[in-house]
């Protein structure tokens, strides 16, 4: 299967610019001082996302019984011992201080999807937008382990947000036609985040997921 950013069949040449392309948005990331962006990258705007929305192909999933977290290696090391994670705790936090091994010692994360603030980092995870089980029934299953790795450390799309803990696993594995975030004011962003997603890296959607999204995009 063919994606935008990682086909299956990718040469090492774009393997390489797609690695020095997550590069320099951890850099861009770890020297920026001052009150944190608090947010992922930015996705197109809506009408933009609604036309992306139908170009994706619509397709039954895959089985899933064979899929394991563990076939997507996550929170890679980004240098200056900062690992995936922390890089996004810091990207999302607002006046985020952290000690020499990249871990915060102080900040504050506000969690869209629920609305819930909060001081303690233990209690923020980090969201992947498209969920790794479902990636792999759009289409990941078909992927390398290597391209499986930069998906799930994605810091150059919006695949990645520091949400509350109880949000995220709320969340799960579902998609936007099984769960949705508690704020509705987010839902124009949430769903424009998940259709660059998938459009970026041209996984499948369902019927129902689709028609999620589209209800969503008319709330923008």
């Amino acid at each position: 299967m063919l994606t935008r950013a990682c086909s299956s069949h990718s040469s090492p040449q774009l393997l390489r610019r797609i690695l020095a392309a997550f590069a320099v948005a951890v850099l861009v990331v770890l020297t920026s001082a001052g009150r944190a962006s608090a947010a992922p990258p930015t996705p197109p705007d809506a009408p933009t996302s609604l036309a992306h929305l139908g170009e994706l192909t619509v397709s039954a999933p895959l089985p899933g019984d064979d899929y394991d977290r563990d076939l997507f290696p996550h929170w890679s090391d980004q240098g200056d011992s900062c690992n995936t994670r922390e890089v996004v705790l810091k990207r999302d936090g607002t006046d985020v201080s952290t000690g020499s091994d990249c871990y915060p010692t102080s900040g504050s994360w506000y969690s869209v999807y629920d609305g819930e603030t909060t001081s303690e980092p233990s209690d923020i995870d980090i969201d992947h937008m498209v969920p790794l089980k479902n990636a792999w029934i759009s289409g990941a299953a078909n992927w390398s382990t290597s391209q499986r790795e930069a998906f799930a450390n994605d810091l150059t799309h919006p695949q990645l947000i520091a949400v509350s803990d109880n949000s995220n696993q709320e969340k799960s594995d579902q998609d936007p036609s099984q769960w949705k975030p508690q704020e509705t004011g987010e839902w124009c962003i949430y769903s424009r985040y998940w259709i660059e997603v998938k459009y970026v890296y041209e996984l499948t959607i369902t019927d129902a997921e689709k028609a999620a999204l589209t209800d969503m995009l008319g709330s923008c």
